[in-house]
């Protein structure tokens, strides 16, 4: 997947129909689908970023949401904003040849449809994939919700010309206010996924495998039910260090990612993306500096910032 060029006149001339129709941007769910969309089903599957003659430098972001409860608004923000988010990325050159899959989270002890995701595209079918998803609203109310599940996806049913040719880590991007489960169930693998899993697999140790290949940043954002919960916090940063960003405004979602995407990259350091938000008249541009303060200004998180584990006998063990 990957192929095409993002068009605001496509996404435009779509949002105007949607409104003249009454359609939905999120049809799928808002007609009562209960399941998960074909193109969005995990099971045996593989999603890929490839490179191509029309995009020779492929850069893979995975955008993950959980849709449970509260969170369940975040993706309607996200398809509203999508066009900036593709603006700052490729006009303002903050990533080459950006391919973006979206996906939802939600609790596979209870849920219909706890894991949904999408393909990387370059191309409009991102926004299509986006009104795809379940919003399902559910969760289990124990302050858990499935994130180990996507990360085993992301760390197992991923590949990309960025690191298979390059040796360079994709973004990923998992948008939520609670914690993960501290396994990943085999049970819920083979249902879910296919996988023939032997045993289940510690959180540790698969927060250890998706960051080997990807960038991971877990986004806390204001509005939801645990937002302000110290426990979820220092849940997320105790596993990925600075790349736990606290956001004070829902709507600041996409500028966000796009600026951590533009200073991992070293395109811009952070004065220079917020002059950038600023001239394209943005509102995000406080609740933007503030999160990423801690990122530093223009150094790219390393896996050896994160923090490190090792096989015991006894399972993954913290060094």
């Amino acid at each position: 997947m990957g192929s095409g060029i993002w068009s605001t006149d496509v996404y435009d001339a779509a949002d105007r129909y949607r409104r003249s129709t009454g359609r939905s941007a999120f049809s799928y769910s808002d007609s009562g689908a209960r399941t998960v969309h074909a193109a969005l089903d995990p099971r045996d599957a593989m999603r890929e970023s490839r490179d191509s003659d029309e995009h020779p430098q492929s850069t893979p972001v995975a955008v993950l949401f959980d849709v449970t409860g509260s969170m369940r608004t975040v993706p309607r923000v996200l398809q509203t904003k999508l066009p900036q988010l593709l603006g700052l990325l490729q006009r303002q050159g903050y990533a080459s040849d950006p391919q973006i899959m979206f996906g939802a989270i939600g609790d596979a002890t209870c849920d219909r449809v706890p894991l949904q995701v999408g393909q990387f595209e370059s191309d409009n079918r991102m926004d299509d994939d986006l009104g795809r998803i379940v919003l399902e609203g559910g969760g289990g109310g124990q302050m858990s919700e499935s994130y180990e599940l996507a990360m085993y996806f992301m760390a197992r049913h991923t590949a990309t010309d960025n690191w298979e040719k390059r040796g360079r880590r994709g973004y990923l991007f998992i948008i939520g206010d609670e914690l993960a489960y501290q396994r990943v169930k085999s049970q819920e693998v083979t249902r879910l996924i296919g996988d023939d899993l032997a045993e289940d697999v510690p959180l540790r140790q698969i927060v250890d495998e998706v960051t080997r290949r990807w960038d991971t940043y877990y986004l806390l954002p204001a509005g939801s039910h645990y937002a302000g919960s110290a426990k979820v916090l220092d849940f997320w940063r105790d596993l990925l260090g600075q790349n736990t960003v606290v956001l004070d405004d829902l709507d600041a979602v996409c500028e966000t990612i796009a600026l951590t995407i533009g200073l991992g990259e070293q395109a811009i350091d952070l004065d220079e993306g917020l002059r950038h938000l600023d001239h394209a008249g943005s509102s995000a541009t406080g609740t933007v500096s503030k999160a990423l303060a801690r990122l530093g200004r223009g150094r790219r998180a390393e896996v050896s910032t994160l923090p490190a584990f090792t096989d015991t006998a006894g399972g993954v063990k913290r060094l």
